[in-house]
């Protein structure tokens, strides 16, 4: 039974704050990925920079790892390690469920001013199943 009906104005107004503020505080922060994904994307594009593809691989599962090469790694760090050098943003949009999967997105932004990236990278028990940037 809710009693807030019965509370004055300003106690009931106070009790929706409180309420308010003790759902957000159990709530994913705002711009953080949940889980962790934000390491794991970090950990992945700094490999990238590098060109470690180990590195890169390293939170994947096994389909991921053997379906990358040095060569497609090599073809990205290419085009997009100098941008990233250069500075970047990377900030957490949300997930999709997808096929059993769950994809997060995170847009991508460059101290350059040029163009942004969108990522997406699909996950299942905890390990990347794919990695996109578009």
């Amino acid at each position: 039974m809710c009693l807030l009906h019965k509370l004055p104005v300003r106690r009931w107004c106070l009790a929706v704050v409180i309420a308010l503020a003790a759902h957000g505080a159990s709530a994913q922060a705002p711009g953080q990925a949940p889980g962790g994904m934000d390491r794991t994307l970090t950990t992945m594009l700094e490999a990238l920079q590098s060109g470690s593809l180990p590195d890169f691989v390293a939170p994947g599962d096994a389909a991921f790892q053997s379906g990358m090469n040095q060569d497609m790694l090599d073809q990205v760090r290419n085009t997009l390690a100098p941008r990233l050098k250069g500075g970047y943003t990377a900030t957490f949009l949300g997930t999709l469920h997808q096929g059993g999967y769950t994809v997060y997105l995170w847009k991508l932004g460059f101290k350059d001013g040029l163009d942004d990236r969108l990522i997406t990278m699909a996950v299942k028990e905890g390990k990347v199943a794919g990695f996109f940037l578009r």
